[in-house]
């Protein structure tokens, strides 16, 4: 049994996860020092790992593990990576974590590897033939705390545009883990997404197109009339 999910919530995970279609990898990199969450994050992963043959884990430190985690763009320890499993290649889809997916976070997650594993985004037509004219990189950070309840949404739906563009990489940031991160990008609340360093910014969970807007606006380029 893991220490952080009890056999009730492994149940619930189980049943959450019992429609996965296809294989999905999480990449984890945890640090030998200075990381609080590292061992909480991956208990927690071996727990929800346990519950799907369709699920499975490769633990990386970011350290020893150095040229990996600059491949995945992972800078920060715990680091999490959601991908698709082909075969023995691993897919990314720009699918981060940066901190424990505890609290709320948790059903985030659950949320990510039902994505993953269907190989659909469940964006809106409109969305997607936006991000399919996407012609330069978006960067999203959602900044979070474990605490709130309107924050998942958030994460989600930033994490449902990486996997429907190669061009987007999203990734969750705990607040309270990485506050320097959060202090330079000046959150004062959350759900706080941040668009490419700072270039456009989305305070509380927005609708779907209220975020696509804000993050074309952000990088310059007209909304897509399709």
């Amino acid at each position: 049994m893991s220490q952080l999910l009890d056999e009730k919530t492994l149940d619930q995970v189980r049943k959450a996860l019992t429609g996965l279609q296809e294989p999905v990898r999480i990449l984890y990199f945890g640090a030998k020092a200075d990381c609080e969450y590292c061992a909480d994050t991956l208990n927690l992963l071996e727990g929800v790992v346990s519950t799907s043959d369709k699920l499975s884990l490769l633990v990386h430190d970011i350290d020893s593990d150095g040229d990996l985690a600059r491949k995945y763009n992972v800078d920060k320890a715990p680091g999490l990576v959601i991908a698709a499993q082909d075969g023995d290649q691993t897919v990314d889809h720009g699918i981060r974590y940066a901190g424990i997916p505890a609290g709320y976070e948790f059903s985030a997650l659950i949320n990510d590897l039902i994505l993953v594993s269907g190989r659909d985004s469940r964006l809106s037509d409109e969305t997607r033939a936006t991000l399919k004219n996407l012609h330069q990189p978006v960067r999203l950070q959602v900044f979070v705390t474990p605490t709130c309840p309107y924050c998942s949404k958030a994460v989600v739906l930033a994490h449902q545009m990486a996997l429907e563009s190669p061009l987007v990489q999203a990734e969750m940031v705990e607040a309270t883990e990485f506050p320097e991160l959060a202090e330079r990008y000046e959150v004062g609340g959350v759900p706080h997404t941040t668009i490419n360093e700072g270039a456009g910014v989305m305070v509380g969970a927005a609708p779907e197109a209220q975020l696509m807007a804000e993050i074309m606006r952000a990088i310059s380029v007209p909304l897509s009339k399709n």
